[in-house]
């Protein structure tokens, strides 16, 4: 029998986190180590009850998901843990900041349970949860409150392929997508999407979508 994967719920609202709760619990491989109620009792919580996984609400009182996630997650954290961002996506303008600040992935509130139970195991793997068709709406919308960075695409460590198949993952596109626009193979798309993160010092997908728009690789 393979380790359960610890995950820690944070939500304000009772009702949405026992439904979190009792849906992640009814799971063989998912144990819910501890719940809480706003992002300082989170950051407070993590350590002591060890998560793998951390399901953030955005909007909290006290301290909300984005700062929480930052403390959690964010660059220079000693021991990050991974955080799936759960939130109403059309009401929530702060969801690309909680990935800038350290998330894997998000998932919308109503999305359906095997979805949820989905995105856990998946940022627990290590994978980004970062759909296409989401990817392309978060960055429709939040696009142009990207700071850009200084420097070029000439000073980038990335081959002029590196860049292209950097230019889809931001656009949206999913590995077999790139592999069909650039008539190239699955396997093929996995070593490249692989090699840019290592080149660029890039945690995951979300990251690197953010590095393309900062750097100016999609308009």
């Amino acid at each position: 029998m393979t380790e359960q994967i610890r995950v820690l719920v944070c939500d304000d609202q009772l009702l949405i986190r026992t439904g979190l709760v009792t849906i992640i619990d009814a799971q063989p491989d998912l144990e819910v180590v501890g719940e809480c109620g706003d992002g300082k009792a989170a950051v407070e919580l993590a350590p002591r009850v060890n998560p793998d996984v951390v399901v953030m609400d955005v909007r909290m009182p006290v301290l909300d998901g984005i700062e929480a996630t930052r403390r959690l997650a964010g660059a220079g954290v000693e021991r990050p843990v991974k955080v799936l961002v759960v939130t109403t996506f059309n009401l929530d303008e702060y969801v690309y900041e909680a990935l800038r600040a350290g998330a894997s992935g998000f998932l919308l509130k109503d999305a359906p349970p095997a979805q949820l139970l989905h995105g856990i195991r998946t940022v627990a793997s290590g994978a980004a949860l970062l759909d296409p068709e989401v990817t392309r709406q978060l960055v429709g919308v939040y696009a142009t409150r990207i700071r850009p960075v200084e420097g070029s695409v000439d000073d980038s460590p990335l081959t002029p392929r590196e860049l292209e198949v950097l230019r889809l993952i931001a656009e949206g596109f999913s590995n077999s997508e790139i592999a069909g626009t650039l008539v190239i193979s699955h396997e093929t798309v996995k070593t490249f999407v692989s090699r840019i993160l290592t080149k660029l010092a890039l945690r995951d997908r979300v990251q690197a979508v953010v590095y393309a728009y900062r750097h100016g690789l999609v308009a």
